[in-house]
């Protein structure tokens, strides 16, 4: 199956998402798109100072020179992060409203509105936003257009991220990251050109956040196994069939090779895609996002610049594909599993840890709140661990085929432009190592560090990420 034949595969397993046009010069047909599924609707093109000359400019001068009444909101900021403030300044964008748009934006000190109030009805007379940006731009776009009930088309200018195509919007609110519930854009337009002239950075970044569906695949089988969160099918082999091609060419990645660029942006796409099939991120994420999204949560930089999704993700993914280099070296057919489920806390106090854990933390509810939704009792823990005994010889080798080892991802990561080593985005191995907790508890998600806390095995498997001679050596 070729490239054409995946993306239209894809698309009938899509929910939101009706077109997507990838190639070389395809900005020109920005007006043939939008008519196709807005003609005769009002158009805002969103963008930024950086990505208003990449691709923005032309792509409102082909709307306009094509009939469409469009309007260009311009964000003047050289970095900002998807926060609720700009999700109000993107609501007013949709109603027209630019100068209340303009005093959000400019608002030093601003309150967040509260987030149930947002939702409105559809009316023709608003805007359809036109998203030309990365993933930033693409999340506010994507929520504020579901809180006006209407879609909206997207303009890719870096292969940055997945969240272009996928269902739901990554936003801090309250303090904390959140996954928004909301349709993916009804059209992509994928120019190559525009994308591969991309920072290298951002690509690298990119290939680190699709890079990471590897080890959040591990993941996804663990909470399969555990019955928390089944594999849906069609989510699974969208993606994960390809993967393993679309990353094994990194130094042509790094290259800005126009069609390894091109093979990049689909893998992000079709990830984008598994999760509007899944209705989840789950085909795309776990523990390897939960580090990029508390470094979010508490505000992080590195140089004075806050960091980019996918280069904390990039060193989160390394940390998980380190921590099943050990988790794949145990013998689990002899787990002495009434000793397990003995050791196993009460919902009460694992509650109690997760406020202790959490009590300097921005948002210090949210590792109550969430394990609150994922604590399994007893009796789950002795059914599922006694499975685990018997079917660990089948389940370790499926899970041995899915990871790489964190030796062969650094090589790739550094192959391709990525981070490789914490140090790159201002991150001590300490400061690391001290996230474990917070990120085992803070997602509903089942993860493998929940699991490693029901074998007793946990402090042995984070210690052995950090010893002498380990991936993140506390003493190098």
């Amino acid at each position: 199956m070729d490239s054409k034949e995946r993306i239209a595969a894809a698309l009938k397993v899509a929910t939101d998402t009706k077109a997507f046009e990838m190639g070389q010069g395809v900005l020109g047909m920005a007006a043939e798109v939008y008519n196709r599924f807005f003609e005769g609707r009002k158009a805002v093109v969103v963008a930024d100072i950086n990505t208003w000359p990449a691709a923005g400019e032309r792509v409102f001068a082909n709307l306009k020179e094509a009939g469409v009444d469009v309007d260009c909101y311009i964000i003047d900021k050289k970095e900002f992060h998807a926060e609720w403030k700009y999700i109000e300044m993107v609501d007013k964008i949709v109603e027209g409203d630019y100068a209340a748009a303009k005093a959000i934006e400019e608002d030093t000190d601003h309150v967040e509105a509260d987030a149930e109030q947002a939702f409105k009805p559809f009316d023709a007379s608003n805007r359809v936003l036109v998203s030309v940006g990365s993933g930033v731009i693409n999340d506010l776009c994507k929520l504020c257009s579901h809180h006006h009930a209407q879609s909206y088309l997207t303009f890719p200018t870096a292969a940055s991220v997945d969240g272009y195509s996928s269902f739901g919007a990554s936003i801090s609110y309250q303090n904390s990251k959140q996954t928004f519930s909301c349709p993916a854009p009804v059209a992509i337009v994928a120019d190559i050109d525009v994308i591969a002239a991309a920072p290298k950075q951002m690509t690298g970044a990119g290939y680190a956040d699709l890079a990471a569906k590897i080890p959040a695949g591990a993941e996804w089988m663990i909470a399969d196994f555990m019955g928390t969160e089944p594999i849906v099918p069609e989510a699974w082999h969208m993606l994960q069939d390809v993967l393993d091609s679309q990353l094994s060419n990194p130094e042509g990645v790094a290259a800005g090779e126009p069609q390894a660029i091109a093979d990049l942006f689909e893998g992000l796409t079709l990830s984008g895609f598994a999760m509007q099939a899944a209705r989840s991120s789950r085909p795309a994420s776990c523990c390897d996002h939960l580090f990029s999204h508390i470094l979010d949560m508490t505000h992080h930089r590195f140089n004075g610049k806050l960091q980019s999704h996918g280069d904390q993700v990039a060193i989160g993914t390394l940390t998980m594909c380190a921590v099943f280099d050990k988790f794949l070296t145990y013998d689990l057919t002899d787990i002495d599993v009434e000793a397990c489920v003995a050791a196993w806390p009460t919902l009460e106090q694992e509650q109690q840890r997760a406020l202790d854990i959490f009590r300097e933390f921005p948002a210090p509810d949210l590792g109550y709140t969430q394990i609150t939704q994922k604590y399994l009792g007893a009796d789950v823990v002795r059914e599922r661990l006694t499975a685990l005994r018997s079917e660990w010889p089948a389940l370790r080798e499926k899970l041995a085929g899915q990871v790489y080892s964190f030796r062969k991802m650094q090589d790739l990561f550094k192959a391709a432009g990525s981070p490789y080593d914490p140090a790159q985005i201002g991150v001590t191995r300490q400061m690391l190592k001290d996230m474990f907790p917070k990120v085992q508890l803070m997602r509903y998600r089942f993860n493998l560090l929940d699991l490693s806390k029901m074998l007793g095995i946990y402090d042995e498997l984070v210690e052995s990420v950090f010893a002498d001679g380990a991936a993140w050596d506390l003493n190098a």
